[in-house]
């Protein structure tokens, strides 16, 4: 059974940044990265708001670029998922596919979190052509358009806030008939001269003309059914961890994403490390992620030393 020193679960910003951490700390690490390699933000298409890229880039290629990087400092970047895992001691016992057991000194988990669709088909056809899930990472692309956001929670109105500030128009399609969200927020969006609340409406369809997203379809609860026309349209309900193999092992807070000591990466096992979205519900960046890839890889070979000494 092979081994490994730093064992790193997930391909995205937190996992390749680990690996470059780990890996130039000597610390041999393995990642292995998952059902979506490059994590969620390969999801989008542009990136205009990482540090370092006045001109913007592209989504794909900065993900294959700390990827390669990775790689350069001696990290071994695999293909495969873990499917089973074992804390309650060290070497913990990691299960790759279902077949490939693992021994890890240290694990850093990396696994992100998903954005939580509506399941149109229209949706996914227009993902990343004007269906996103992150105002902050497109909202700069449709500056002076037309926007929806979905949602009636805290998250949705921050969207929409945001997006306020850039678009010409925002809708909010709302379900119910009140907010969700505190009532700070709601004053707030009540304010804003260019939001407009779609009150007891839910989408049918995303609308497009096969190269973008050109409107949407909603049906009101009263049956009625109308269209709006928008150029982006953002869903903003929720994101879930892709914590569930942890859950047994770890402490989850109530939304399962997983609990980090203060201001670490140290999660209640001890040896065991948590970065990027799985474990943060608040700002859910790139940017983010990276720095707390750093941050794990940097508590693993302060655990290692520890305990070798």
């Amino acid at each position: 059974m092979e081994r490994i020193k730093c064992l790193i679960l997930g391909g995205g910003p937190a996992g390749y940044t680990a690996a470059i951490y780990a890996s130039r700390a000597n610390l041999s690490p393995v990642l292995y990265e998952g059902i979506q390699p490059g994590g969620q933000l390969t999801t989008t298409t542009f990136v205009e708001n990482f540090p370092g890229f006045p001109g913007g880039v592209d989504a794909n290629t900065l993900m294959d670029s700390m990827r390669e990087q990775a790689k350069s400092f001696g990290a071994s970047i695999r293909q495969g998922t873990a499917t089973a895992v074992e804390l309650g001691g060290r070497p913990f016992r990691i299960t790759i596919d279902g077949e490939e057991e693992l021994e890890a000194e240290t694990l850093i988990i990396a696994t992100g979190a998903q954005a939580r669709y509506l399941g149109l088909p229209s949706e996914e056809k227009y993902k990343g052509s004007g269906v996103s899930a992150c105002a902050t990472c497109d909202g700069f692309f449709y500056r002076k358009k037309t926007v929806a956001v979905v949602g009636g929670g805290d998250t949705a109105c921050e969207e929409a806030l945001y997006l306020a500030g850039l678009a010409k128009k925002v809708y909010m399609i709302v379900r119910r008939d009140v907010f969700r969200a505190s009532r700070i927020m709601q004053e707030k969006v009540f304010a804003a001269e260019n939001i407009e609340v779609l009150w007891n409406c839910n989408t049918q369809e995303v609308l497009g003309d096969g190269f973008g997203v050109t409107g949407a379809r909603l049906l009101r609860k009263d049956g009625t059914v109308f269209d709006i026309d928008i150029d982006g349209f953002f869903l903003a309900i929720g994101h879930t961890p892709a914590s569930e193999l942890f859950a047994p092992w770890l402490t989850l807070d109530a939304a399962g994403y997983i609990v980090t000591e203060g201001k670490s990466a140290c999660t209640s096992v001890p040896g065991v490390f948590a970065a990027g979205d799985v474990q943060d519900s608040r700002y859910r960046q790139a940017v983010t992620a990276a720095a707390s890839g750093c941050m794990a890889a940097r508590d693993a070979e302060k655990f290692l030393i520890e305990q070798n000494s």
